[in-house]
């Protein structure tokens, strides 16, 4: 056998160690900022990203068709009856947004109608401006304003949402529509300036149905959906 330089064994030993911290470096995940999933508000009702409990909901999970593909006429099933006016605007909005699902919106639209009816009670405008189209926005403000001149204060307790249901969605030219109607139950009373209830009562409960309709532009690159309209039923 060859006798071996003792300089060329430390020399494969140090060879090896380098590349077994090469792979360990380049085994683990650390990327830039931008490279992570963006944490996610209430407007957008994207499907999330795999992890965690997080049950996946994208195109697999809700019967999306693969470009190659037709997509099944019962993939809105629990949300619209196949061949329905609903069921092909969910179509335009899903092609318009592949990351659409109903029932992500639907959930994002929940928790929307709860931070705006909390944000309205308190005046929040900053928290309303992320979550409001301009027009709506403007008409919120200016009953803000009209209760804060009156030196009045609301206060508003969202007891439960008990169904929430998509009634339509559609789109108009690259904006995506989806308008979804909520049963809930609100506790609201309103004071005035010396403490004396002007209206409501704290302990009473009523019933709401309300139809909210949520808008985003496909083109942007914003995911986030903005009130854009809404009806109280009764």
């Amino acid at each position: 056998m060859q006798n071996l330089d003792p300089s060329t064994i430390i020399f494969a030993i140090v060879a090896i160690f380098v590349v077994f911290k090469l792979r360990s470096v380049l085994g683990t995940r650390n990327g830039p900022p931008q490279d992570r999933a963006p944490m996610r508000g209430p407007g957008d009702f994207r499907s999330p990203p795999n992890g965690g409990n997080v049950v996946p909901l994208g195109a697999a999970a809700r019967g999306f068709a693969r470009p190659d593909q037709a997509a099944p006429s019962d993939r809105w099933n629990g949300f619209a009856q196949a061949g329905s006016p609903l069921a092909a605007g969910l179509d335009a909005v899903a092609a318009a947004d592949p990351d659409f699902t109903p029932d992500r919106f639907l959930g994002g639209a929940r928790a929307a109608y709860d931070m705006i009816v909390s944000a309205f009670a308190a005046g929040d405008v900053a928290t309303l401006r992320r979550l409001l189209a301009d027009e709506v926005l403007a008409n919120f403000d200016k009953a803000i304003r009209t209760r804060l001149a009156a030196g009045q204060t609301l206060t508003t307790t969202l007891v439960s949402i008990d169904a929430a249901d998509i009634v339509d969605a559609r789109m108009t030219g690259p904006l995506a529509s989806g308008a979804g109607r909520f049963a809930a139950k609100l506790a609201s009373v309103t004071h005035d300036a010396s403490g004396a209830v002007v209206d409501g009562a704290a302990n009473e409960v009523a019933d709401h149905l309300d139809v909210w309709t949520f808008t985003r532009d496909t083109n942007s690159r914003d995911p986030n959906w903005r009130l854009t309209a809404t009806q109280t039923v009764h």
